[in-house]
């Protein structure tokens, strides 16, 4: 059994091992030793001084308890790529029977599977790889570029500028061809510089397109039930940001700027609002909700929820096609009826902007004629200016009245000025109808002021009554003492029954006739709840 200070073959061994280190502790016995010659303090607690299991330390130490220092042995370099050791020129025993290099086997042969192999042929035998063994630090394993050579990187800035280089000799070519259609064209005039360029600069996108075609593709091993299948995955790298650009929540670091959301790593307000638009490459997550196409797929969610709250049996997620086509019929058939509505309201009302222009002598109300007036409004020279009439009817009277509906107003009211009727299709009264509305308002100011005045007199003295239910006590009451000390005992009685029910008779007499005597008995027998006497009356 394995334990923190060794291995300990039985419980005796244990027994001893405890016996020894409490007399070390106690002096009578010298101190262990570690491996470097050095005494261990006895009075180090077990659970310091014993080495983990898994470190399999066979002598007493402290080395697991000091800091790990970085192995010497340990190296930043990195394999050498393609270097080769040994070429053969005939097969060797235990060489790989493929290519017929000594440093691997045919499982692990990266060559392409040969008909015959080198074992058999003895011709192209492939050399000897460099096998290089050594361990790496904690940097070392982590760092992604070890072993990168940085002259790679010429190939790709030769790749950039030959594709730079195509491009412009591309754009430079069609250039001339379309100068030269230009000029071998009959109507030069119809082609413009500009054509050209737009087509030219339409056509820029075009060049290397075949190495473009494939940057979104993607190899992905789909598994099945059924076994595995090689399917081609296309991702959607444009609204991807590319990882030398800022990050949108380092564009600007105040407190106080733009909410970022760390999970969903959105941020839908303008980090920047006050820089120019021009210059900004981001402009919040709310710019891509509300341009685009999702503008439209928000209208066509918003006609599906429409239409099945109407009845209609659609619904976005589970039939998108249908939805969508419901939605392209409803937006034509919106048109149509636009358009509909559209043509009778010309075919009603006409036209004005199709119309010929109104002079302007008419919009400006000037003309150059000449009329001269005498002093009673006479005309003696020129003609009078004819004023223009609007499509409307002027100047007819109805049910024999001589001015317009609308020429009177009073008290919120349009009426007819000639007899101040409110009353559209009143027949005219003329003066003898205003003259019996004056006479009826006149009437009706008086009966209101004699209602007011009415209401104004002092009410008649009401007789002096006996006190009653529900009455004030007179100042000169007179009562009975035989028929006040009567209506004392009924009341006594009376609250006696409503304190214990079970006295009350079921044959109960009532009388709704209350005298004198019986109010002043019940004002008398009367708890009042302000009195600071009441706890003393039972």
């Amino acid at each position: 059994m394995a334990t923190a200070s060794g291995a300990f073959k039985s419980r005796e061994d244990h027994r001893k091992q405890i016996e020894l280190e409490e007399a070390r502790k106690a002096g009578l016995a010298p101190a262990e030793v570690d491996e470097d010659g050095k005494e261990i303090n006895p009075h180090i607690p077990q659970y310091m001084s014993s080495a983990p299991w898994y470190l399999n330390a066979e002598k007493p130490s402290l080395k697991h308890q000091r800091k790990w220092k970085s192995d010497p042995n340990y190296t930043k370099s990195w394999y050498d790529r393609g270097a080769k050791v040994f070429q053969a020129e005939k097969y060797r025993k235990g060489a790989c029977q493929n290519c017929g290099a000594m440093t691997h086997d045919a499982k692990a042969c990266m060559d392409r599977p040969r008909k015959i192999g080198a074992k058999w042929n003895n011709k192209h035998i492939a050399p000897d790889e460099k096998i290089e063994t050594f361990e790496l630090d904690y940097d070392g394993k982590r760092d992604r570029w070890n072993g990168y050579d940085p002259a790679n990187y010429a190939l790709v800035v030769a790749r950039y500028e030959a594709r730079d280089a195509a491009r412009s000799r591309y754009v430079k070519e069609e250039q001339l061809k379309k100068l030269e259609e230009k000029n071998n064209s009959e109507n030069p005039e119809e082609v413009s510089d500009e054509d050209i360029d737009d087509d030219v600069r339409v056509d820029e996108a075009k060049v290397d397109e075949s190495k473009q075609m494939d940057f979104a593709k993607v190899e992905k091993r789909v598994r099945t039930t059924g076994g595995g299948s090689t399917g081609t995955v296309r991702l959607e790298c444009r609204n991807l940001r590319i990882r030398e650009d800022t990050a949108k929540y380092l564009l600007n670091l105040d407190v106080n700027s733009a909410y970022y959301d760390p999970k969903t790593r959105s941020m839908r307000e303008d980090p920047l609002p006050d820089a120019d638009p021009n210059e900004k490459f981001y402009l919040g997550d709310n710019q891509y909700r509300n341009s685009g196409q999702a503008e439209e797929f928000k209208q066509l969610n918003i006609h599906s929820w429409e239409a099945f709250d109407k009845g209609q049996d659609i619904h976005m997620q589970a039939a998108p096609s249908q939805a969508e086509l419901l939605y392209k019929n409803f937006k034509v058939n919106k048109e149509k009826l636009k358009t509909q509505t559209k043509d009778q309201m010309l075919e009603k009302y006409g036209n004005a902007a199709s119309q010929d222009e109104i002079p302007k002598e008419l919009l400006l109300g000037q003309s150059e004629s000449q009329v001269e007036y005498d002093r009673a409004g006479r005309i003696i020279k020129g003609q009078e200016v004819v004023l223009p009439k609007s499509k409307y009817e002027e100047d007819i009277y109805i049910n024999n009245h001589t001015s317009v509906w609308g020429s009177w107003w009073k008290d919120h009211q349009w009426g007819y000025k000639c007899c101040r009727q409110t009353v559209r299709n009143s027949y005219c009264t003329g003066a003898a109808g205003i003259k019996a509305a004056e006479a009826a308002t006149d009437l009706m100011k008086a009966n209101i002021a004699r209602k007011e005045a009415d209401d104004e007199l002092p009410a008649p003295a009401e007789e002096k009554r006996m006190a009653t239910w529900g009455t004030e006590v007179p100042d000169d009451l007179v009562l009975d003492e035989k028929l006040l000390a009567e209506a004392l005992k009924k009341e006594d009685q009376r609250k006696r029954e409503e304190k214990d029910e079970r006295k009350r008779k079921y044959n109960v007499k009532w009388n709704d006739e209350v005298t004198a005597e019986d109010m002043e008995a019940y004002r008398m027998k009367k708890v009042h709840h302000d009195d600071p006497m009441k706890d003393f009356l039972h």
